[in-house]
């Protein structure tokens, strides 16, 4: 899943910045023939828009573009006799294939229902992906009641104006798809994921024994300073053969061809290097280098405070939380953020 940032800071919605506490996510589709984020977001920049959503699933490819902060109350669904939405729900839109024409409040013809399939099932897997992250970042229990809903079941709630999507997009083009099948999908997506945090499962011994077979010419240097991968993690309650593995990634299993880093500046994680050709920060020591990058790794998968003195020179510069799982490490929209975060 890619996220990129793309506020609406022009729409009244943004410049309100009325924050919730998040309780549950809301999806919508878009209700034209549109499979553009960009399109939407270009055209609810501005203060004469009286909506404004957290994000846009795009229908070509799967991208999400982030249009409010995850905590802004949004103008989304409305309201009904029961409250609105708004206060509790963020809300997603999913793009909607061009192919379709509507007729008749959500009753639609499609001249590609190959096409319309193939943009319905991208923006579903990409919103499963996208709910299953929001789920872990606010502890919601997607299988919960009233948690993850479609605007039409927000509507039947009485928490949201009478809408029918996005349901009706999945049965008209059969898809086999409704929400119920999307939530379990977002709670099988929660599955499965290699947390941050934790007591480390590979041994010393285990970690040494890799790195001699996948390069023999490894220093000894190194081979001396692997037991503090797991040392620094206990420090922290992070799982050291977590960041291990990271280090083997980013220094070519310690061989140093076409890095960033070089060996003797004990940054064993590429910390610092924000673009091609920086040599990336310096440490005195390897320990020093291993737990800058301990209390990295740890700054993104958890909002608890460091147990030790911070010697990570880019630890401020982090969103606390925001990837507690090694395979959301690349999201784009925490790595932006902390690009200009650092560059301001």
């Amino acid at each position: 899943m890619k996220i990129i940032e793309s506020y609406l800071t022009k729409n009244r919605c943004y410049q309100a910045g009325k924050e919730i506490i998040v309780k549950g996510l809301m999806l919508h589709s878009v209700g034209c023939p549109q499979p553009s984020a960009q399109a939407f977001v270009n055209s609810w920049d501005n203060a004469e828009i009286s909506a404004c959503v957290h994000a846009f699933i795009d229908g070509t490819d799967g991208t999400v573009h982030q249009t409010l902060p995850w905590e802004y109350r949004g103008w989304h669904c409305a309201s009904g006799p029961n409250g609105s939405g708004n206060d509790s729900h963020i809300g997603i839109e999913i793009c909607e294939p061009a192919c379709i024409k509507y007729t008749a409040g959500s009753n639609f013809t499609c001249t590609d229902v190959d096409a319309a399939r193939t943009v319905a099932e991208r923006t579903y897997r990409a919103a499963v992906e996208l709910f299953a992250m929001l789920c872990q970042q606010y502890d919601l229990d997607p299988l919960g009641d009233g948690v993850i809903i479609s605007h039409r079941e927000g509507y039947a709630r009485g928490i949201a104006s009478n809408h029918g999507d996005p349901e009706h997009l999945w049965i008209q083009l059969d898809m086999g798809y409704m929400m119920d099948t999307f939530r379990q999908a977002v709670s099988s997506a929660m599955e499965g994921r290699t947390s941050i945090m934790g007591e480390a499962v590979a041994t010393s011994q285990q970690m040494i024994k890799y790195i001699k077979a996948v390069n023999p010419e490894v220093p000894q240097s190194v081979l001396d300073m692997i037991p503090l991968y797991l040392s620094e993690g206990i420090a922290e309650g992070v799982r050291g053969d977590i960041a291990y593995a990271q280090s083997c990634l980013e220094t070519g299993n310690f061989a140093f061809v076409d890095t960033a880093v070089t060996l003797d500046q004990n940054n064993f994680c590429g910390m610092g290097v924000i673009q091609r050709g920086m040599k990336g920060n310096s440490f005195p020591t390897p320990q020093f280098g291993i737990r800058a990058q301990i209390q990295h790794l740890k700054s993104y998968a958890t909002i608890d405070p460091l147990a030790g003195t911070c010697v990570d020179p880019r630890y401020k510069w982090v969103e606390k939380g925001c990837a507690p799982y090694v395979e959301w490490l690349g999201r784009l929209g925490a790595t932006e953020k902390r690009r200009r975060l650092d560059q301001s």
